[in-house]
């Protein structure tokens, strides 16, 4: 298997990073392997044999070409400033050219430990592995920007945590894993210098379109703001709860990174939470545009020596983007709940519609997803799929009556709103209480059902017969769902 490496961290960014080595992995064995990804790659694969992916993908076999790494950074986790994290079980085998001349960083994750483990293992465990593989290519298939899982390799040894589980490495594809706490970390330790280093390097990277601008690193904290804020208005558009969104889980490329403690709202609750470590709810669903906010002012922060170091009057500047933070997410927000309920080019003022639906959903305890799925099937003149989700037939009447009001806007018809609508909401997401049975599954040795689950998940808007059952919210009842970091 051959990589076409061009490793410009390594090479350009010495002493932003510390070299590593993977731990040999007993007996790799291939759990999955992205085949699609490998070819948006442009990954010469032809005639490589399972055993060969396993090994390399493994940290086994070290492949021709790559510079192996761990990058520096620091971060807020849940508010406090950590100096001092980093890769602590991954490590960088290097960057791709893909054949359209996007770059890609490929990277091992629980490959062992390296300098930033604080006295960790540095492995990864067979769940959290197959949790991230499977809900970043759902995410990708919704078109949710994200890293993304090129394979997963057990690694024949066992991880201790609260007890013993099958070892496993996940190969991850990003446009690059610079973060916020990349930018904290030398701010903290080594100053401006190294500020304006990063900065420059990053601009170069992802938005060499930036570098004639008057302030190129304050340019650069406006287009980091507005993918933050593109991003997170996608997350709660499919509601998703990233659970750790710490100023090191925060990639400069807009990209959702880390899928720890990660889960999908079910019926809808403005205060869901599924990490079993945020007690306090900071990164609750409705919370998150709130840290999109905090974690931003923290990137302005971090950012200012490179910002200064053009204009020191631009440090103004700075304040007023992060100023015009909430402003600017609420517009993206508005634009996207309006398509999700079918009402672009209606209703010039839709603002208290929108405001008040989520009341609405909570109130009456209402599946998330097929609610909007249910909406555009009401426009289609079938309104049975609305009522079983609702808990008396006329328990959202006031709403359904403004909203329909409003169709007769924009001159759009009925069943060309309820098409359009059906191409942003997915009908199957990565159900929490079957993304847990797969896991449980694959522990186990039967990789089957989470196999199905993946393939489910990456056609998330065209109706499949024979799938109802994955479109079905969770049984009623059910305890409330917890997850873990798995690290």
């Amino acid at each position: 298997m051959a990589f076409a490496f061009d490793n410009s961290f390594h090479a350009d960014m010495e002493g932003f990073y510390a070299p590593a080595e993977a731990a040999k992995p007993s007996a790799p064995r291939l759990l999955a392997f992205n085949q699609a990804l490998a070819d948006r790659l442009g990954l010469a694969i032809a005639g490589v044999g399972d055993d060969e992916l396993a090994s390399i993908l493994s940290g086994r076999e070290l492949p021709a070409g790559a510079n192996p790494l761990a990058f520096a950074y620091a971060g807020h986790q849940f508010g406090h400033f950590s100096s001092q994290l980093g890769d602590g079980r991954a490590l960088l085998l290097g960057e791709i050219v893909a054949p359209d001349g996007a770059r890609f960083d490929v990277q091992l994750k629980g490959s062992g430990p390296t300098a930033f483990s604080r006295n960790g293992d540095g492995k990864a465990a067979i769940g959290p592995v197959l949790r991230e593989f499977l809900v970043s290519e759902a995410m990708a298939a919704m078109g949710v920007p994200t890293t993304r899982a090129l394979a997963a390799v057990a690694t024949g040894d066992r991880v201790q945590r609260e007890r013993a589980h099958p070892g496993a490495v996940l190969t991850r594809v990003a446009s690059s894993h610079i973060r916020v706490g990349t930018f904290q970390f030398f701010a903290a330790h080594f100053g401006a210098d190294h500020v304006v280093q990063l900065s420059d390097y990053s601009i170069r990277r992802h938005f060499p379109d930036l570098i004639e601008t008057a302030n190129p690193s304050l340019a650069l904290l406006d287009r980091v703001i507005g993918l933050q804020c593109e991003l997170i208005t996608r997350w709660l558009g499919v509601g998703f709860v990233h659970g750790v969104m710490n100023t090191d889980n925060v990639a400069i490329s807009g990209e959702t990174i880390d899928y720890g403690p990660c889960a999908f709202i079910d019926r809808f609750s403005v205060n869901a939470v599924f990490s079993s470590i945020d007690a306090n709810g900071r990164y609750a669903y409705g919370r998150q545009p709130q840290i999109l906010h905090w974690n931003m002012a923290r990137f302005a922060e971090a950012l200012l020596p490179a910002i200064h170091r053009t204009a020191p009057a631009d440090v103004d500047a700075a304040k007023a983007l992060v100023d015009a933070i909430p402003g600017r997410f609420r517009a993206l927000w508005q634009a996207q709940v309006r398509q999700k309920i079918g009402l672009v080019g209606a209703a010039a003022n839709a603002d208290e519609l929108i405001d008040s639906l989520f009341d609405e959903l909570e109130k009456h305890a209402v599946d998330f997803t097929s609610f909007f799925r249910a909406l555009a099937m009401l426009l289609r003149g079938e309104g049975e799929m609305l009522e079983r989700l609702l808990p008396t037939p006329d328990a959202m009447a006031p709403w359904i009556a403004a909203w329909w009001g409003m169709m007769a806007d924009g001159g759009i018809a009925p069943l060309d709103r309820a098409d359009a609508m059906d191409a942003v909401n997915p009908i199957y997401i990565p159900r929490n209480h079957m993304v847990e049975a797969a896991l449980d599954a694959a522990e186990a040795g039967d990789l089957g059902p989470w196999t199905e689950l993946l393939d489910v998940v990456r056609h998330p808007y065209v109706v499949r017969p024979g799938l109802e059952r994955f479109a079905e919210p969770a049984p009623s009842g059910a305890e409330p769902y917890k997850t873990f970091c798995g690290t």
